[in-house]
């Protein structure tokens, strides 16, 4: 056993997965994105899917995520992931695809793409890293920025009257007959990092059966966005952004 091991309560050995790479993230301290790379290794691996898995990034803190997680990657333009995914998915069915987006690329640059791709139900994974910023570009108001929250394009705060309100898109995927399942979780603790983990998982199963779209949302931080530490960053999340965008299942068809 090595010092990456961890001995979980039932005496079974966590051994870090294959799939991660042994690169230095690039990821701020504190940064979802790493937590949520080694979930889907793991489901990837568990899966048996390694060499049937094409993930799908666009522009955003994510856009090296094939340096940290060893599956077929293609690159795509800002916004524009679920265009390409529903290409590749529907090119080579078998093959688990999914998008990791930010919430700029996703409800914003990507809306189009995003809710169009859902209505028709392809049979694809969304993963959305929802930390209510623009965090690769330089801190600026997203879409899903709260009212009164501080970036560099709303100084003074965001302004309902000037900005208009947080844009909640994970319902708005959730009305479309063409998702299987929202769901909208956190990696802040243990326990949420296992609920992320369970929902990813069914996510990915879902794609495989061909269920339709499924769409995993999870709220996160932006450290150096927000000018917070890391801790200030999960405590302030906890305090505004689980407010106006809680967690939980938003829709599931799958298990009825």
């Amino acid at each position: 056993m090595d010092n990456n091991d961890i001995i979980r309560p039932e005496n079974k050995v966590y051994c870090r997965p294959a799939l991660l790479t042994d690169n230095t993230m690039h990821y701020c301290p504190g940064c979802s994105h790493g937590v949520v790379h080694k979930l889907i290794a793991e489901i990837v691996e568990e899966l048996g899917l390694q060499e049937r898995t094409i993930g799908i990034a666009p522009v955003g803190c994510a856009v090296f995520a094939y340096n940290y997680v060893d599956i077929d990657w293609i690159e795509a333009a800002h916004g524009r992931a679920p265009a390409i995914a529903t290409a590749v998915k529907r090119l080579q069915p078998d093959r688990m695809v999914f998008t990791y987006q930010g919430d700029g690329d996703l409800a914003a640059i990507g809306t189009c793409e995003s809710i169009h791709a859902a209505n028709r139900g392809e049979n694809i994974v969304i993963v959305f890293i929802n930390n209510g910023i623009y965090g690769m570009t330089g801190g600026q108001m997203a879409p899903t920025t709260l009212e009164g929250m501080v970036t560099s394009t709303t100084p003074y705060g965001r302004r309902i009257d000037l900005n208009g309100y947080p844009l909640k898109i994970g319902p708005i995927f959730a009305m479309l007959e063409g998702t299987c399942y929202v769901t909208r979780q956190s990696v802040h603790t243990p326990a949420n990092v296992r609920k992320t983990k369970a929902a990813l998982k069914k996510a990915f199963q879902n794609s495989m059966a061909g269920l339709g779209t499924s769409v995993v949302e999870v709220v996160s931080t932006c450290s150096s966005g927000w000018k917070m530490t890391p801790a200030e960053s999960n405590k302030w999340m906890e305090e505004n952004m689980f407010a106006h965008y809680p967690l939980g299942d938003l829709k599931n068809t799958t298990d009825q």
